[in-house]
Parts: structure tokens; C-alpha cells; sequence
């Protein structure tokens, strides 16, 4: 069965769950306690548990930090940066320290925490709030990096996330928290990190997006002259190279979409891969539809910034042209 969600519904369910599934998990982070957080994902989780839901210090070094040794004592931390931009605080213990456990203890300790943190534009916020750097956990080793784009994919990669052995940095598009409403599986439901999902298929040329980019390809393909399948890739670290190989040997022809800056953004990775192993498939050069190499704009010139449907439209008719 399943009972339709909007994404924040579905993160605070999965969370509320993993408490209760795991006396190991503890949630906790800027204003996650009494006020259920800054877009209200962890909202009541601390009359549930007290003991295992708590307010931390404006310190995102110290957040992170602290769970590296709650993890080494065998906790389940699943502690929120209150915006993506500010985990930046932390890198340091992201990179020398959260993502190294394993590899410095030779597999004794591992590091199972999943890293929360809205990301992404669209909501007008001020500096800092809405960067998109995937790319960048991405390229550190040890580090997996999901990026839910349905409320289902919400929940059932919050889960994948939360019992997995390593971290995770779970990066959750703040415009989607409240942008739809879609079915949600009751129960137990994990979606395994690493799988894509071909969410529309097509037959001349594919475009992989993720996050709230999904959403724009999926209104672009349903309105384009051409057959176009969309690809989720769902987590960007690990990359599930075969799948987007597949669709682009059958279409011949791609399109990658993501915010983040274009310069070594994720579509260059996935361009890479599919020039090593498709590139006698394809038809036309890849085509990328990015954010620019610009700090984020301020709201006023937000919708300049990302990329919107006329510019994916664009990229497949260029695509599709060649």
C-alpha cells in the first residue's frame, strides 16, 4: 500500500521509523529538537525520544565531528546541516576523518552516519543557501552521496542510507520539500544506493537529471517532438554507470542536466564515462545544461541561474540536430 507524501513527510515518516527500527540512531542537529528543524523535517521526533533527538551548537565542524565518535562507539548518528552550504564548515572532518574511518582502522571501525542537509535553489534564500556541490563529496573516496528526487526516493534512500556500514551525505532538494504530493510505500521500504531508475522511456535521446531537475526533464519530454527517456541516477556516488550506458547504446544521444556549477560538475563524470565505453554509440556530442561557474546568485537573479526547461529543451534539440 502506499498513501501520498510530500518529501518533507516522507523524510520525517523514514526518520520517525529508523528511530524506532534502531535504538542505535540519534538525530540531531541545529534546531532539529524543539523546532523540528529549519524546514520542519524532524518536527515531533523529540517528544517520541528525548534521549535520542537533540539541538546541537551553531558549530557544523562540531556536528560532524561528534558523530565520527558516536559512530566509533557504535551509534547510528544521522545528524542535519540546517543548509548544504554550510557543510563546508566541516569538510575537513568530511574529508580527513568521516570518510577515512575505514580505510585508517583497516576495516575495525566503519563510519555509518548520513549526513543530512537541504540543497539546491529555487526558494530565494540568501547567500549560502542554495549551492549545489555533489561533485565535490562525490570525489572524496569513502563518501556516498544520494539525492532524492520523489518523495518515495525520499524515503526509501533515507533508509538505504541510515543501515548502510558507510556514510552518506543525503542531499535533499528544498524545493521539492513541499512542492507535490505522491504515494509513499507503507511499511518498510528501502530503494538501494546505487541503482538508477529509467523513469520515462524513450527511444532517441536521453537525458540523466536528478533532484529537482528531474521534474523539469520529465515536463520537457512529455511535450518534445522526439521520444526522450529520462534517467535518474538517484545516488551520483556510487554511479550507476550501466544504466545510463544502456539507454544511451539504445538512443544514441544524451543530455545531462544538474544545478551545480559546470566546470568538473557531475555531467563531465558522466560524460567520461559514457565517451570510455559508448562512445562508438553515440550520434552526437553530449550535451550538458548546467548552472555557470559563478557563485550563486541572490534571489533576484536566481531563475537566470539555474537550469530551466527552455534551456533542456534546448540542449535536446541541439542533441538531436547534430
Amino acid at each position: 500500500m502506499a498513501n501520498k507524501r510530500r518529501m518533507i513527510e516522507a523524510i520525517r515518516e523514514t526518520l520517525r521509523e529508523e528511530l524506532a527500527r534502531d535504538d542505535r540512531v540519534v538525530v540531531y542537529g541545529q534546531d532539529v529538537g524543539r523546532n523540528g528543524g529549519v524546514f520542519r523535517a524532524t518536527e515531533g521526533l523529540i517528544d517520541e525520544y528525548p534521549n535520542r533527538v537533540y539541538d546541537a551548537p551553531v558549530a557544523e565542524a562540531g556536528i560532524v565531528g561528534l558523530g565520527v565518535g558516536l559512530a566509533a562507539y557504535g551509534f547510528v548518528p544521522v545528524p542535519e546541516i540546517e543548509f548544504s552550504g554550510f557543510m563546508h564548515q566541516a569538510f575537513h572532518q568530511l574529508q580527513q576523518h568521516v570518510a577515512r574511518l575505514r580505510s585508517r582502522t583497516r576495516g575495525e571501525l566503519h563510519c555509518p552516519m548520513t549526513i543530512r542537509a537541504p540543497y539546491g535553489g529555487g526558494i530565494r534564500a540568501l547567500e549560502h543557501h542554495s549551492e549545489s556541490f555533489e561533485a565535490g563529496y562525490a570525489h572524496t573516496p569513502g563518501l556516498k552521496v544520494a539525492i532524492p528526487s520523489t518523495p518515495a526516493d525520499a524515503k526509501g534512500l533515507l533508509a538505504a542510507s541510515v543501515r548502510d556500514p558507510d556514510p552518506v551525505i543525503f542531499l535533499e532538494p528544498t524545493r521539492l520539500y513541499r512542492a507535490t504530493s505522491a504515494p509513499v510505500p507503507e511499511g518498510d521500504y528501502v530503494v538501494p544506493l546505487g541503482e538508477a531508475e529509467v523513469v520515462r522511456e524513450g527511444d532517441d535521446v536521453t537525458v540523466v537529471s536528478w533532484g529537482a531537475s528531474r521534474q523539469l526533464a520529465l515536463s520537457v519530454a512529455a511535450d518534445a517532438d522526439a521520444s526522450v527517456e529520462v534517467v535518474d541516477p538517484r545516488t551520483i556516488a556510487p554511479l550507476d554507470t550501466e544504466t545510463i550506458l544502456d539507454s544511451v547504446r539504445k538512443t544514441g544521444r544524451c543530455v545531462v542536466v544538474h544545478e551545480a556549477p559546470r566546470t568538473a560538475g557531475m555531467a563531465a563524470e558522466i560524460t567520461a564515462r559514457i565517451n570510455d565505453r559508448a562512445l562508438l554509440y553515440l550520434e552526437a556530442p553530449v550535451q550538458r545544461v548546467t548552472g555557470y561557474d559563478v557563485p550563486y546568485p541572490l534571489f533576484a537573479r536566481e531563475r537566470a541561474y539555474a537550469p530551466d526547461e527552455d534551456r533542456i529543451r534546448a540542449g535536446i534539440e541541439r542533441a538531436l540536430a547534430f
